[in-house]
């Protein structure tokens, strides 16, 4: 049973390895605006929808016509868990570095970085394994008909 759209699983890594290069820049430099504009990525991802989060529409746009099509697909709700986690590490890493608390900055930034690099390098979704972890254990309400 599907929880939302399928997606191409290749814009999902796609957007992984993006992200990763993001959040790897920002610990290296330490320039919380970066954050806050990947922060606001995952918010479009998680909340708007993947179809309208920046790093698909590149997927779409620049490398899904230039590779070979596929009928591979993969459920969104998962993944747009996985944003919304990230959301609120990269919210409280922005929220960190904004405020002075660079260390709080730091941990919330690695631990993104640590989630997007387990997908871009492993196609591992911590994330999407979170959510699924979380259905299984949320008591389901029983449909009469």
């Amino acid at each position: 049973m599907s929880a939302g759209p399928a997606v191409d699983p290749r814009g999902p890594r796609f957007a992984a390895v993006v992200t990763t290069v993001v959040l790897a820049v920002v610990l290296v430099t330490g320039w919380w605006p970066l954050l806050a504009a990947q922060t606001v990525v995952f918010a479009i991802g998680a909340f708007a929808g993947l179809r309208l989060a920046p790093y698909s529409v590149l997927y779409r746009v620049l490398v899904a016509p230039r590779l070979k099509p596929t009928s591979e697909r993969e459920d969104a709700a998962p993944l747009r868990f996985a944003q919304a986690v990230g959301f609120l590490f990269a919210l409280v890493g922005t929220i960190g570095y904004a405020s002075g608390v660079t260390a709080l900055g730091i941990v919330a930034t690695a631990f993104a970085l640590f989630a997007a690099f387990l997908n871009a390098a492993f196609d591992f979704c911590l994330g999407c394994e979170m959510y699924l972890l979380v259905r299984r254990f949320t008591p389901r309400t029983e449909q009469t008909s």
